[in-house]
């Protein structure tokens, strides 16, 4: 029999700290309104969630025009940046229908991202890549020709390994993907869907917070911490 893939990280009494003090909150939660939220801050999150995770990809799109095409009215802005808006929006209207455990739904997912904006969406990459800071290269990813396996390998990670909890499971998945980057375009906004709808698998309340507001607030720190340390 074939042994599941293990992807190398270590539980660290940080990590168990913080994960515990997550449980904590959670639980603060159960039985209050958040629970069940009501359709105004279903969409408030949404918006958040949309805006936050394309403004990581450097989209220029605002809460406020997002709420308009939300809203189906006019905005005027970059073809590309209101398109990257609709497919997301359309997107995440439509996350409880996919299955974060199979590698079908990732790729239909990508497509829905993706669509009319890269050649192939939906396909894993056929190309090897790079992912540059600048000029220089941060991360040379796998070769194209490891991608099928690496992340059905990942998958099985995911269905098979009951002593991880989906807490971690799915930031071990986020750091997976992005290191694997499986597509020519859209690996960062397709990794933050799926560790969203992993943490769905931990407690149903992460569907309304917007997790992607707080990687974008947690990226500005460290750019600017980067920068201060330059000067």
């Amino acid at each position: 029999m074939t042994k599941t893939y293990h992807p190398p990280f270590t539980l660290t009494h940080l990590i168990l700290k913080l994960s515990e003090k997550i449980s904590r909150e959670i639980g603060r939660l159960e039985g209050s309104k958040m629970i069940f939220p009501s359709i105004t801050l279903r969409r408030s999150n949404q918006i958040k969630t949309v805006h936050a995770s394309l403004a990581i990809e450097g989209n220029t799109l605002t809460i406020e025009q997002i709420t308009d095409l939300l809203n189906d009215k006019r905005v005027l802005g970059p073809k590309k940046d209101i398109l990257e808006v609709k497919n997301a929006l359309e997107l995440y209207a439509h996350i409880r229908e996919f299955n974060p455990l199979k590698v079908n739904d990732l790729l239909r997912a990508h497509s829905m991202l993706m669509q009319n904006l890269v050649e192939k969406p939906g396909h894993f990459r056929t190309t090897n890549v790079g992912v540059f800071k600048g000029t220089h290269v941060a991360h040379l990813a796998p070769k194209a020709l490891r991608v099928t396996k690496l992340i059905h390998d990942l998958f099985e990670f995911l269905k098979h390994t009951k002593d991880v909890s989906w807490l971690l499971k799915s930031c071990i998945f986020h750091y997976e993907l992005e290191f694997i980057h499986p597509f020519v375009d859209g690996n960062g906004r397709i990794g933050r869907l799926w560790q969203q709808l992993l943490l769905i698998e931990e407690h149903p309340v992460f569907e309304f917070i917007p997790v992607e507001e707080m990687i974008r607030k947690n990226q500005e720190n460290v750019i600017e911490l980067e920068n201060q340390q330059l000067l």
